[in-house]
C-alpha cells in the first residue's frame, strides 16, 4: 500500500498526538473517577442528567459543551429554526462532535455561501448556511416579499447563521466523522465591522465574557469603530463582594464607583476573552437589565443587539470620543 509524503507525515502526527493523549488520560485516569464520585455526582443530581441530555435551537457555547464532556454527559444538540419545523441538523450519539451541531437530518441538504456573491463555498470556508429539504416552510403567511427573500428559487433556506462545514480528511480519527459536520459561530446580522475593514463575530466574546460571575449581562459593540467595545450589566451582589475582597478599609464601607466597577470588569474581560481573536476596550456599564418587558430581549431570552445599540447610541457615541 502506497501513501503520498503529505499524507504519511500527517498520519505520523496523528499517532504520535494520540499516544501523547493516551499517556496523559491514563495519568489523569484516577483524579477524573476521584471527581466522578465526589463532584460530577452532585453536579448531576442538581441538573437531573446523568448520562445523557437534549440541547435544540443552536450550538453550546463551547466552554459549555466541554464542561458537560467532563463530568461524563453526552449533549445531542440539534439545530434548526421556526421555517424549518424546526430541525435541519443533529448530532448522532456516535458522532457527538465538541462545537458542532452535527450531520444534517435525512433528506435534508445544507451548504454554506458567500455572504455577498452567494457562490457556494468549500468545506472549511465561512459563511451563510442554507439548508433545503422537505421540512422547509411554503413561505410566510401573505407576505411574499419577505418569502423570496428568505428563500430562493431552487428552494435553499437563508439561515442567517454564519457556519462552515468541517473537511471530511483521509487519515486520523477525523476520517470516522464520515459526511458533512456543521459548525456555527453567530448570526449574519449580528456581525460587527470595525473601521479597519474587520469583520468580528461577537458572540465568541459574549460567551466568553458571561463565564464571568461579575457579568450578568452583556452586548458587544464597535461597529465602524477601530476597536471593540461592551455594554454590561454587572452583578451587582458579587462587583460587592470582589469590591470588599480587594478593598483595604472596612468591607461595610466600601463605595461602588463607576470607575472601581469599570476597573473590575475590563479586568474579568482580560481573563475570559483572551484566548479570543479581539479584545473588548471600552466599557458602558448599566444599571438596569435587559427585558422582555423593555423590548430588548425576546420572548426566548435572547438580547435585542440593535435595539440597544440604538437607545444607548449616545452614550456609545461618548465611549469613542
Amino acid at each position: 500500500m502506497f501513501v503520498k509524503k503529505s499524507e504519511a507525515t500527517l498520519l505520523h502526527c496523528c499517532n504520535f498526538g494520540l499516544a501523547i493523549c493516551t499517556i496523559i488520560a491514563a495519568i489523569l485516569l484516577p483524579l477524573h473517577l476521584l471527581a466522578k464520585k465526589l463532584v460530577y455526582s452532585k453536579i448531576h443530581s442538581s441538573i437531573g442528567l446523568s448520562k445523557a441530555g437534549i440541547c435544540g435551537g443552536g450550538s453550546l457555547p463551547l466552554h459549555v459543551d466541554k464542561f458537560f464532556e467532563a463530568i461524563g454527559t453526552k449533549v445531542q444538540v440539534g439545530y434548526g429554526l421556526t421555517e424549518s419545523s424546526p430541525v435541519v441538523a443533529a448530532r448522532r450519539p456516535h458522532c457527538n462532535v465538541l462545537g458542532s451541531v452535527g450531520h444534517p437530518i435525512r433528506q435534508t441538504e445544507i451548504k454554506v455561501v458567500h455572504d455577498e456573491t452567494g457562490e457556494d463555498l468549500p468545506p472549511g470556508s465561512r459563511g451563510i448556511v442554507k439548508a433545503r429539504g422537505p421540512q422547509i416552510m411554503q413561505g410566510y403567511y401573505k407576505n411574499p416579499i419577505a418569502t423570496n427573500q428568505a428563500i430562493d428559487e431552487n428552494g435553499w433556506l437563508n439561515t442567517g447563521d454564519i457556519g462552515w462545514i468541517s473537511p471530511i480528511h483521509s487519515v486520523g480519527r477525523s476520517r470516522n466523522a464520515g459526511g458533512i459536520i456543521i459548525v456555527l459561530e453567530g448570526r449574519a446580522k449580528d456581525t460587527i465591522v470595525l473601521s479597519t475593514g474587520e469583520n468580528v463575530e461577537p458572540e465568541q466574546l459574549e460567551d466568553a465574557a458571561m463565564r464571568s460571575s461579575l457579568i450578568h449581562q452583556i452586548v458587544v459593540i464597535g461597529q465602524d469603530q477601530r476597536r471593540l467595545g461592551a455594554i454590561i450589566v454587572p452583578n451587582k451582589e458579587e462587583i460587592l463582594l470582589a469590591s470588599k475582597k480587594l478593598s483595604t478599609t472596612d468591607s461595610d464601607a466600601v463605595e461602588l464607583s463607576k470607575e472601581k466597577i469599570a476597573g473590575l470588569l475590563s479586568e474579568e474581560l482580560r481573563k475570559w476573552t483572551s484566548d479570543c481573536s479581539f479584545q473588548i476596550g471600552p466599557i458602558l456599564i448599566l444599571e438596569e437589565p435587559f427585558t422582555i418587558d423593555s423590548g430588548l430581549m425576546t420572548a426566548t431570552m435572547k438580547i435585542r443587539r440593535n435595539q440597544v445599540a440604538e437607545l444607548y447610541r449616545e452614550q456609545i457615541n461618548d465611549l469613542y470620543k
